[in-house]
């Protein structure tokens, strides 16, 4: 299991992705799932990923090593895509040339060929841009309305998203909310783990304003992870209890 969250504010893009990994309860481990490819000046992008390891694993080793382009026979990779929309058309086409390699295999094996990675960036001439790709190679895009996308164990943390991001959230808040949902994740699903992988680029910057790992006792992470414990109990404890409980107890008062 994994979780990551990537959020497109005005001022820029947010990126946050755990890293733990595991094929059972005694079989957990630590790998990179955010990637960055960066040309400072000229294009920032930001890959995460999730699912089964080795197909992730295969389709970024495509996405750096080329893929043949039928028409013209020379190798694309993320560098050479002139936009985002075309650069999430590759990553469709890598799902789908490692499916073609490996996916009958898998499931005659028992196993599922399940994928999904959030792509984010700007290449100079265009604009911001945040997709969420599937195991098929389609993909959404998020909107004004809907300015984040998650993979993995999303339920948890998706909740605070909801009520505490939108489009014109200041960046710095939208990191600080990206971590609160990570935190609740971590809460709440083994599977989800540190380190924490972050990453900010503002737009029209064209490279990483922050990229950075939260281990394990950062003091700021820490902090924040107590911040809110405490003030959701405080505000719990500052709700009036429903009108139908009656005394101490909570007794329910049904006639």
């Amino acid at each position: 299991m994994t979780y990551c969250v990537g959020i497109s504010v005005r001022e820029g893009l947010v990126m946050i992705a755990d890293t733990r990994t595991n094929a059972g309860i005694d079989n957990i481990a630590t790998f990179r799932k955010l990637h960055v490819i960066e040309e400072p000046g000229e294009r920032i992008m930001v890959v995460c990923t999730s699912g089964n390891l080795s197909v992730s694993q295969a389709v970024l080793n495509y996405l750096q090593e080329g893929i043949e382009n039928p028409d013209t026979g020379a190798l694309d990779t993320l560098l050479t895509m002139p936009s985002m929309f075309k650069a999430a058309q590759l990553i469709g086409r890598a799902i789908r040339t490692v499916y073609a390699t490996d996916g009958r295999s898998l499931e005659e094996h028992n196993g599922r060929f399940d994928v999904a990675l959030l792509f984010g960036g700007q290449i100079k001439g265009g604009k911001m841009r945040l997709f969420m790709i599937y195991s098929a190679g389609n993909f959404i895009e998020v909107t004004v309305d809907t300015p984040y996308l998650q993979i993995g164990e999303h339920k948890y943390g998706k909740p605070i998203l909801d009520r505490a991001v939108n489009y014109n959230t200041d960046i710095g808040d939208a990191l600080k909310v990206g971590l609160i949902s990570m935190d609740s994740t971590m809460r709440s699903n083994l599977g989800v783990g540190m380190p924490i992988d972050i990453l900010v680029a503002r737009r029209d910057a064209f490279k990483a304003e922050i990229n950075h790992r939260i281990e394990p006792g950062e003091p700021y992470y820490h902090d924040l992870r107590e911040r809110w414990s405490a003030a959701l109990r405080a505000a719990h404890i500052a709700i009036p209890r429903p009108p139908y409980a009656t005394g101490k107890s909570g007794v329910l008062d049904v006639e």
